[in-house]
């Protein structure tokens, strides 16, 4: 969408999702967190947690719809999912493995511990971003700091926090996924 047609949408590489429909529950859920904030547009962060949570990503038509409902321009909306790491442009897997790749973890191994996931999971170890097994069950991706710069590696399995990953770590986390 543009200020001369704001039907047209926004150029960008976020998956089309033409089914996109938000339920009524999540709507009202919506209308409720934006009453908490003194502007709409600062509910905008928190619109596109709870759409990523049930959708389980953000794709165009949800920043279309978020910003339309918070009477902003897509781009808006779109600046946010594509600076927000945390904020996913594509389905993601099952577990969702995030390894640090900034200057203390990688010293401390993260593309060793990379390359070792990579070859676990029968991903491609050359690329750096996020990369999803055939079976849609792991993604796997390099991330920006993840605030332990003293226990590097790290990495993240969904919510949880690991640090000091090791080889044989990484080899028990992926078993506890198995589970």
């Amino acid at each position: 969408m543009n200020a001369v047609n704001p039907r047209e949408p926004i150029p960008n590489a976020l998956l089309s999702q033409p089914e996109f429909s938000v339920p009524a529950a999540l709507e009202t859920e919506i209308d409720e967190l934006i009453t908490h904030y003194p502007q709409k547009r600062s509910a905008s962060l928190m619109l596109l947690h709870a759409i990523q949570e049930h959708f389980g990503y953000i794709s165009q038509q949800a920043v279309e719809w978020i910003a339309a409902k918070l009477g902003l321009q897509p781009i808006n909306i779109y600046e946010l999912v594509t600076f927000y790491p945390m904020l996913q442009q594509k389905p993601v897997g099952k577990f969702h493995l995030r390894v640090c790749r900034t200057l203390s973890c990688a010293l401390g191994g993260s593309y060793k511990l990379h390359r070792h996931f990579c070859e676990r999971l029968g991903l491609d170890p050359e690329e750096q971003g996020a990369q999803t097994t055939a079976d849609g069950k792991y993604t796997l991706e390099f991330v920006e700091c993840l605030a332990s710069c003293g226990t590097a590696p790290v990495m993240m399995c969904n919510d949880y926090f690991h640090e000091g990953v090791s080889e044989s770590k990484a080899q028990e986390i992926l078993a506890e996924c198995a589970e």
